[in-house]
């Protein structure tokens, strides 16, 4: 069974902050009159469901070719945190007993929102830091941000500056705790802070 975790792209969907500018357009280029129809799609590079690259927070940061293609393949388990009300902390990290080269995605009560939530469910830094020394292989949420109101962006960085891919915007809703294999993959552009993907989970 194939599970998509992907967010839909369309002009309506949510976005960070509901700013208007990170509003994907969609805008036609040709009609069948004119022989073939074709679009032109504008959207943000961290659009709905996206990898974070570690020039996204890193000064000197590469783009997404970081990350190998192992990252982003491969057995992962998803943890259900449905009933946490603001964040995830360290102590509910130490719980699930991280591994070593393991992909973590984290489903919260972030996947059963259809608008933007300002107090949305985010990762606080030790916990960050605390996956990072552990070495996992990735890390997934279903907020469009995986912090909230931190300045220093230290959960990122703790991800990205050990070469952790983030994956944000994950809708989890339908998806029940366990092991999966996860198949999360990015657009191939070059030195880019991060790029929309389609993520898709087999069971």
């Amino acid at each position: 069974m194939i599970i998509d975790i992907s967010c839909e792209i369309s002009p309506a969907m949510i976005v960070y902050k509901n700013k208007k500018e990170k509003k994907p357009a969609i805008k036609p280029t040709r009609t069948i009159k004119q022989g073939a129809a074709e679009s032109r799609i504008s959207l943000d590079s961290h659009t709905g469901t996206h990898v974070d690259a570690p020039k996204h927070m890193l000064a000197n940061g590469k783009g997404l070719e970081a990350f190998g293609l192992d990252s982003f393949v491969g057995n992962c388990r998803v943890i259900d945190f449905s009933g946490l009300k603001n964040s995830i902390t360290l102590d509910d990290i130490k719980k699930i007993s991280p591994k070593k080269g393991e992909r973590l995605l984290f489903k919260t009560k972030n996947s059963s929102e259809n608008k933007f939530n300002k107090n949305f469910i985010f990762m606080e830094s030790d916990a960050a830091k605390f996956l990072a020394d552990k070495e996992v292989a990735l890390v997934g949420t279903d907020g469009l941000g995986i912090e909230r109101g931190d300045k220093t962006h230290s959960t990122h960085k703790h991800l990205l500056k050990n070469r952790i891919p983030i994956v944000e915007g994950l809708r989890l809703k339908n998806v029940k705790a366990g092991k999966y294999f996860l198949c999360v993959l990015p657009l191939k552009i070059k030195n880019i802070d991060g790029s929309p993907a389609r993520a898709v989970l087999v069971k």
